[in-house]
């Protein structure tokens, strides 16, 4: 039946005819009325309900009718007589009841919740005993249990017609979609594709559904993307959102954005993985065109030579394209021949060929373009005319086809081309197009650049041999060249003066009558000559001999005046001297503070006249006063000295180093062309002082803090700018020293980063995002691995993996390295148990130990003597690596915690040893087990004797002292086989082994520990 409206008739049919009741009834609970609203009757005196009181609201009497107690008690309602009120004490449902003998009223539920009411009367009194009350109960439970059958019916049906409708939409839109759609199996294969799937990655359904989605994945990006597939069957997450590389058909790489779903069973139970596939390569294209235009640009900013650039500019573009190969030539400087320049993943035999072809139409790819000036595309070298005197040689060297554009300079002339190769026929894309003409673009940067270079070297050389002093004016006085001894004289080039008037060069000390006086000789004899004071570009005046003499043209006039000049200050040292001992430091001979803040003055005061930069660089020497501490003052004057002839020499005659006092300096850079050029400057500075100074026969290693501040930019008065200088600086020591920092608002901002960088490392720990690796240490003489280091890592969630450079001078400056530290050590001997157990070998890790976390009170020895007993691991296994810089002022907590090591078995290694300030005496006085020679000397073992000697004494003294040697930074076989040879116990380095993760150290582990 389809519903109550057939099922109720046929109930109340029933009980008239068949079960000879006089009249029965159906009704419905209405919630409006609340009122039992008869919808079905069947017999006599049907008019009965017209007017019936079937309300569920209790009446005057506080009771209700027969079917609204049914309905409301979910239970029976029988009147056995109803003409005298019989067996109910409830009221009449009718004004006027006919004259029936009895009743039952019998709740029907639907979903188990009363629903309707199903009434019948009957003629006799007592007619409605056990066995007929029974009856119709179980009628009423069967119209409960029909009801219940129907709306389940009625719900499939809706669900099934839902689920039709919805597989309709879900099917139009895999078919129609202008993404890749797919549902992929637990076994990774392909379960339905649709096409726009097939089309991306260049199959037919057939093929594609034949292969797994393994199969065609980037190679790089499988492991990665295995783990995130097994991460959705395993049910630890249930969708990802990825960018992934895909290979086409055709060999070369597709970047896509994948969002993955995984689908279940009724019982939670992997089904298979729903995938929306977006094509995004040319969007990453376009990245990796932009990084390869700034990685250029960075070298050819840098200085790099043309070869270097080159060799990047291929290297950049054949990482993008990974299916292609790279070529660059060079046009002669006749204009008609292609020479190599770089092209590293061709065969030599090919491009020494191909080197100095004569350009012209036919010359394959590159000679055509370089011919006709314009992009040549060859799709199917085998068969196209340009190349059919080289066809044979191509088919040698396996290309197929050539794609080639030509190097215009600024000015559009062509320098070379730029080309593209395939293995196979193929046609460019727009991004490749986009690529090759990039790509072309920065080669031609990088060529002009050179040139300039070169030309600018001719053009200095004439002048290299000339003993004075020469500038050269117009008619009107105003300077238009100069050479290179007018330069070292007076600090100034062609580019301060070009268009200047000479009086720019005047030092103050004549009148203006004097030089009327020259120039109006000049004017009336062509020639002049005598003593003059000039000013250096630094500010300096001095004495100097001057010849001024004239130029005419065809006509008489004068055309230029050449000034010739020789400096004569050494008639006036004497003078100078009084005021060089009131305006320069009596140590270093620099100009001091007073000094300083003149210059400063004037160069503020042109910067803003003429509109130009300027740079104040402050400098602070950092920890030198350990050096006056541990060596002595003279030493530390020496230090001085030296440093602040090294940043002398950094910089240009006409800037100004000056000694603020202590260990500061600071350098004016006056009529800078941007910020860069100051930068450049402040880092050569730095990597000039990081070089070590050899005083008294000792080498010491001082850094310097530096700090940068422009003018205008942020201020422009000498008081500020110095200030801005100092804060930059501090900020330099703040960020780990060693390094520059510009004073602008980044100070603040990298306050925050900072801060920010902290509070994330508070919860590193707890929120496993430390781990570490593990560096072999081999025996050099066998080859066995006997000892590795611990070595912690960073991977924070959004930053990805920090080096601990970053992090672990933040951990020191908050006191969180004792945590870390601890971490450390408790990590290194789980893994020490582990591999104890898995190899029967005991290895030895050692742990580093900062400074910081050794003398903190909060280090506890014996906590980590009670982990490793209760990890049943002998202290033996395990030793920790500290820095001379602990020992050399050790106070008794220092040296009562290595004792407390030494007593329970851990061993103790001094790393970094011969690069700090230390006293050799500490080697005797504390129980030291290894040193760890400092990579510095093991880099140039093989090229530097110094570093070989010192190498091998380190190693004798040890041995004498009874202690074994570790070599740090061992990268080729020569250090090895040479420190071998002075004796060295050890070498940990990358010939061995970079430092590992702990699943491939275990690998690694085991693989040098089988036989053979």
């Amino acid at each position: 039946m389809s519903g109550e409206e057939e099922l109720f008739p046929l109930v109340c049919r029933s009980a008239v005819d068949l079960a000879g009741m006089s009249m029965a009834w159906v009704g419905i609970f209405d919630p409006e009325s609340e009122r039992i609203v008869p919808v079905v009757s069947y017999g006599a005196e049907t008019d009965y309900l017209n007017h019936l009181n079937t309300s569920v609201r209790p009446g005057r009497s506080g009771n209700q009718g027969p079917s609204a107690a049914a309905y409301c008690s979910n239970d029976a309602v029988i009147i056995k007589d109803r003409v005298n009120k019989a067996g109910s004490a409830l009221p009449a449902e009718h004004a006027s009841d006919p004259q029936w003998g009895s009743s039952g009223s019998f709740p029907i539920q639907r979903n188990g919740k009363p629903f309707a009411v199903f009434s019948a009367y009957h003629g006799e009194r007592e007619f409605f005993g056990d066995e007929v009350t029974n009856l119709f109960n179980e009628l009423a439970r069967d119209l409960t249990f029909a009801l219940d059958n129907l709306d389940r019916e009625k719900q499939r049906r809706e669900a099934v017609e839902a689920l039709r409708v919805s597989e309709q939409h879900f099917r139009a839109y895999f078919e129609r979609s202008m993404f890749g759609m797919a549902t992929t199996s637990p076994d990774r294969g392909w379960i339905e594709v649709n096409q726009a799937l097939c089309d991306m990655l260049g199959y037919t359904e057939k093929e594609l559904l034949a292969t797994r989605w393994t199969d065609l994945i980037h190679p790089e990006d499988l492991e990665v993307g295995q783990a995130h597939y097994q991460q959705l069957i395993d049910g630890t997450v249930d969708e990802r959102s990825v960018e992934r590389r895909f290979i086409h058909k055709s060999g070369h790489a597709i970047d896509t954005h994948l969002a993955l779903r995984a689908v279940r069973n009724t019982d939670q139970s992997f089904a298979y993985v729903v995938s929306l596939v977006e094509d995004i390569s040319p969007r990453k294209m376009a990245e990796r065109r932009e990084q390869m235009r700034q990685d250029t640009l960075e070298q050819v900013a840098k200085g790099g030579s043309l070869d270097e650039i080159l060799s990047q500019v291929i290297a950049s573009a054949e990482s993008i394209l990974s299916n292609s190969m790279c070529s660059i030539l060079l046009m002669d400087e006749e204009g008609k021949h292609l020479l190599s320049g770089a092209a590293p993943s061709l065969p030599e035999f090919f491009t020494k060929t191909i080197s100095g072809v004569e350009i012209g139409l036919g010359v394959g790819s590159c000679g055509t373009a370089a011919f006709k000036g314009e992009r040549v595309v060859v799709e199917n070298i085998a068969s196209h005319p340009y190349w059919e005197n080289f066809k044979d040689l191509a088919a040698s060297a396996g290309l197929g086809a050539c794609w080639s554009e030509p190097i215009h300079s600024s000015s559009g002339k062509v320098l070379g081309t730029f080309a593209i190769y395939r293995k196979e026929p193929s046609a460019p894309d727009k991004q490749e197009i986009l690529l090759i003409e990039k790509a072309a673009n920065l080669v031609s940067i990088a060529i002009e650049r050179t040139q300039a270079q070169e030309e600018l070297h001719l053009a200095s050389s004439i002048y290299e041999n000339t003993a004075e002093a020469l500038l050269v004016t117009d008619a009107n006085n105003r300077i238009i060249a100069l050479n290179p001894a007018f330069t070292r004289i007076t600090g100034y080039t062609i580019e301060d003066l070009k268009g200047r008037d000479t009086s720019a060069l005047h030092s103050g000390r004549h009148s203006a009558d004097f030089y009327q006086a020259i120039w109006a000789n000049v004017a009336l004899k062509g020639f002049w000559q005598g003593e003059a004071w000039n000013r250096r570009k630094n500010g300096e005046a001095f004495p100097s001999w001057l010849t001024v003499s004239v130029i005419h043209n065809d006509k008489g006039d004068i055309q230029r005046h050449v000034i010739m000049g020789s400096d004569i200050t050494d008639k006036v040292r004497t003078e100078e001297l009084v005021w060089r001992q009131a305006n320069y430091d009596f140590l270093t001979n620099l100009p001091n503070r007073y000094m300083l803040q003149d210059r400063l003055e004037q160069e503020i005061r042109a910067s803003l006249s003429h509109g130009t930069l300027l740079a104040l660089v402050l400098i602070d020497l950092d920890h030198f006063k350990d050096v006056n501490d541990s060596l002595g003052r003279p030493v530390g004057d020496q230090l001085l000295i030296e440093a602040a002839e090294r940043i002398s020499d950094c910089v240009r005659d006409s800037d100004t180093v000056a000694r603020m006092g202590g260990d500061e300096f600071t350098v004016i850079l006056p009529r800078l062309a941007n910020t860069i050029d100051g930068e450049k400057v402040a880092e050569q500075i730095i990597s000039a002082l990081a070089e070590p100074y050899s005083i008294q026969s000792q080498s010491i290693y001082v850094q310097a803090s530096v700090g940068i501040t422009f003018c205008p930019n942020d201020a422009s008065n000498v008081d500020q700018l110095i200030s801005n200088a100092d804060q930059a600086m501090y900020a330099s020591k703040t960020s780990g020293r060693n390094r520059l920092s510009y004073f602008t608002q980044s100070l603040h901002d990298e306050a925050r980063k900072r801060l920010s960088l902290i509070n994330d490392m508070r919860s590193a720990i707890k929120n496993k995002q430390f781990e570490l690796y593990f560096q072999p240490i081999v025996d050099l003489a066998t080859g066995k691995v006997c000892n590795a280091e611990a070595l912690i890592r960073w991977n924070h969630p959004e930053r990805g993996m920090i080096s601990p450079v970053e992090f672990i001078p933040l951990a020191e400056e908050t006191g969180l390295i004792v945590g870390i530290g601890d971490w450390v050590f408790r990590e290194a001997a789980l893994h020490i148990k582990r591999w104890g157990e898995l190899c029967n070998s005991g290895v030895q890790v050692s742990v580093n130990m900062s400074p910081v976390q050794f003398q903190s009170d909060a280090l506890n020895i014996a906590d980590w003597l009670d982990h490793l007993k209760s990890l049943e691991l002998d202290p033996k296994h395990l030793s920790i690596e500290i820095t001379e810089g602990l020992l050399l002022n050790a106070s008794d907590n220092v040296k009562n915690k290595l004792l407390r090591f030494r007593d329970a078995g851990i061993q103790v290694a001094i790393d970094d040893f011969g690069v700090g300030y230390s006293a050799l005496s500490y080697l005797k006085r504390f129980d030291i087990d290894y040193l760890k020679i400092d990579q510095s000397f093991i880099q140039n073992l093989e090229t530097d004797q110094n570093d070989l000697v010192l190498s091998e004494a380190i190693v004798i003294m040890a041995h004498r002292l009874g202690l074994k040697v570790i070599a740090e930074g061992v990268e080729t076989e020569a250090q090895r086989q040479l420190l071998l040879e002075i004796g060295c116990d050890y070498g940990q380095g990358y010939l061995f082994s970079r430092p590992l993760p702990v699943t491939a150290f275990e690998d690694f582990l085991m693989k040098t520990l089988k036989p053979n």
